[in-house]
């Protein structure tokens, strides 16, 4: 069976996709219909943190769709609030919304933050974002996202979004008006290439928000759950959010999506917002499972300890090969920049050797691994970068 050839007959072609058909997952690695083995970098975009079919969550999600798959938000079930739980006694955050992805949770945070802006700030409801932010693909979140490549293809996007330079507090000041009710950021864009603001960027945000009365929303779909080396990457900026939102791995690849907020941010009536599958009892076992495991088993700590070796062997590369102009992230979540837009060639040249990386820009790479590797994947990875590298373009 062709797979490739009937998803081109069938399936719409929004993914350019690289060439293999993946069937199996365990641990950091999967392999593809013909036995081929992979080392994942990738991990499903960063929601592998687990990685492939990790015990917990398969014990998890086993009991569970043996017991109770869904219900409406009708009624009550333990999973959801089992879940909900578990995040505000590890956050700073009192009240959550489960929803079904990482572009649902945003929604539902403009949402609130709309809603707050209506009854506390006499109507504001302009949230200002970032440039080369990504906070989703449903049409609000297109607005929101501040880049033109996401945007111009369904033009008019939604009005209510003001996008300025990421890291420059001025930008911000300067964007608001009587009408602003949130400022929207992620702690790291990582869709935008693993950017990395100043050290006193958010809490310049922070005060500013406090000053003018606004709530800040901070998007941790990519950086949170342990990514970045802390739990949630805010707690790195030493500031608390207003409204948090969660996605990506926080179900150990099961989909889902989580909106938190303070309590005084907490502003939704009963009907004015909802999900029909949004927290339901198979995505919150998983969620329970896999945050619970991130926490005993301390898995961020792991991961600040993981990332400053990884990069430290990227520094290696860097050395080696003169094409190479940066190298930069947090934790385990890390970008690797040429000088020249090799990054396509270089990913399919690594694919080739059995390695799974993301060309997050023409000229760079991004990995987001599993939280549960460990140095000799590292090792292994490096090798491949290193073999391909020298393959591509020479030695410096």
């Amino acid at each position: 069976m062709d797979w490739q050839e009937l998803e081109k007959k069938y399936y719409m072609q929004v993914v350019k996709r690289l060439p293999v058909t993946l069937v199996k997952g365990a641990g950091a690695r999967v392999w593809d219909e013909k036995g081929k083995e992979y080392l994942d970098f990738v991990a499903g975009w960063a929601t592998n943190l687990l990685g492939h079919c990790h015990p917990a969550v398969v014990e998890a999600v086993t009991r569970q769709v043996a017991t109770l798959i869904q219900t409406s938000n009708q009624f009550y079930t333990t999973p959801q609030v089992q879940l909900a739980e578990l995040l505000v006694q590890n956050s700073c955050l009192q009240r959550v919304f489960l929803a079904n992805s990482g572009a649902e949770a945003n929604e539902g945070a403009v949402k609130l933050a709309r809603r707050y802006g209506q009854l506390k700030l006499g109507g504001a409801y302009e949230v200002i974002t970032t440039f080369n932010s990504f906070h989703g693909r449903t049409l609000a979140m297109t607005a929101a996202t501040g880049q033109k490549k996401f945007q111009d293809p369904y033009r008019p996007v939604p009005e209510g979004f003001v996008n300025v330079e990421f890291n420059n507090i001025e930008a911000i000041r300067s964007a608001t008006t009587e009408r602003t009710c949130a400022v929207m950021l992620e702690p790291i864009q990582g869709e935008g290439g693993v950017n990395i603001p100043h050290r006193d960027y958010l809490k310049r945000v922070r005060a500013w928000c406090d000053e003018k009365g606004l709530l800040l929303i901070l998007d941790e779909i990519q950086t949170g759950l342990g990514r970045t080396g802390t739990l949630f990457a805010y707690t790195q900026a030493g500031i608390e959010p207003d409204i948090m939102t969660l996605a990506k791995g926080l179900a150990g690849g099961v989909p889902i999506g989580a909106l938190l907020a303070k309590e005084q941010a907490s502003v939704f009536a009963p009907g004015e917002h909802g999900s029909t599958y949004g927290g339901n009892p198979l995505a919150a076992a998983a969620g329970y499972a896999t945050l619970k495991h991130i926490i005993d088993h301390r898995l961020p700590e792991k991961a600040a300890s993981l990332g400053g070796y990884f990069i430290s062997r990227i520094e290696d590369l860097k050395r080696e090969f003169s094409i190479i102009t940066e190298a930069r992230g947090r934790g385990l979540l890390l970008a690797l920049f040429f000088g020249k837009d090799i990054a396509g060639e270089l990913t399919t040249r690594c694919l080739e050797r059995g390695l799974l990386v993301n060309p997050v820009k023409p000229n760079a790479l991004r990995f987001m691994p599993p939280l549960i590797i460990n140095e000799k994947d590292i090792d292994e990875a490096v090798g491949v970068l290193r073999d391909c590298l020298a393959g591509l373009v020479g030695s410096r």
